[in-house]
């Protein structure tokens, strides 16, 4: 009410808003708030190389199965076979060693896209 009433007069008010006033927010800078700050290409993440989305999509071609249909054999999403496809998919070992057992090549390691070899499983 003195505010107003000093408003009113025309006398000069200096307010203030305080940033998240009466609420409990605790906003501080942490390390790696500045560290992505300064984003270089090394903070990236890796994405799967165009090469293993093309022998990923000749390996899903050769055996007749659609994105759709490799996605449901691994029980993944068909958005995950795209993204590994195109290489916008960050690598995941699991995901990577199911695409393999699916369409029977290899996607990790030197020889990349040749048929994998099924030895005995067991100890």
């Amino acid at each position: 009410q003195a505010i107003l009433a000093a408003q009113r007069r025309g006398e000069d008010v200096e307010t203030s808003k305080k940033w998240a006033a009466g609420q409990n927010k605790q906003h501080f800078i942490t390390k790696n708030t500045a560290k992505l700050d300064r984003e270089t290409e090394e903070l990236h993440h890796d994405r799967v190389s165009l090469e293993v989305g093309k022998v990923i999509q000749q390996g899903r071609q050769s055996k007749g199965l659609t994105q759709k249909d490799l996605a449901t054999k691994i029980n993944e999403k068909p958005q995950v076979i795209a993204d590994y496809e195109s290489g916008r998919a960050i690598p995941n070992n699991q995901v990577m060693g199911k695409i393999e057992r699916a369409i029977g090549l290899k996607l990790r390691g030197k020889d990349i896209g040749k048929p994998l070899e099924t030895g005995p499983k067991g100890k």
